[in-house]
């Protein structure tokens, strides 16, 4: 099935012809301004899925962790399917370890550990963990 792509304009256009919320599914894309208009209109974004603004990163290893302070972009459409938050280890040496046993799943012995313990290493100081 195709994918469907919204501009900030096509946004702006459901809006002004009165819809306030819109379903996103995997065929569905919001450009960055179509996401952050949405947002100052105050429509409703709908998804089952994790709540990323197109442009943020995919962190699966810390993905699970939500900030209590964090607001909410994306309604989830069954709050029953989405996964208790679960808080992240205070020590970055665990943070670290928990990235590399991750990684080392999805691609095994496919990466050298030394360059992956210094690119894990980089980005656990780079966001500020270490």
């Amino acid at each position: 099935m195709p994918k469907e792509f919204y501009t900030e304009k096509d946004i702006e256009d459901l809006f002004q012809r009165g819809t306030r919320s819109l379903r996103l599914t995997e065929n569905v894309v919001l450009t960055e301004l179509a996401y952050e208009k949405a947002n100052r209109l105050g429509l409703q974004l709908i998804s089952d899925r994790a709540e990323n603004p197109p442009a943020a990163p995919v962190r699966p290893y810390l993905s699970e962790v939500q900030t209590a302070h964090a607001k909410p972009a994306v309604t989830p459409a069954s709050p029953a399917n989405v996964p208790s938050p679960q808080p992240v280890p205070a020590n970055p040496a665990e943070i670290e370890k928990r990235i590399r046993s991750a990684v080392i799943v999805r691609l095994g012995d496919q990466v050298d550990g030394k360059l992956l313990d210094t690119i894990i290493s980089r980005v656990v100081k780079g966001v500020g963990l270490k």
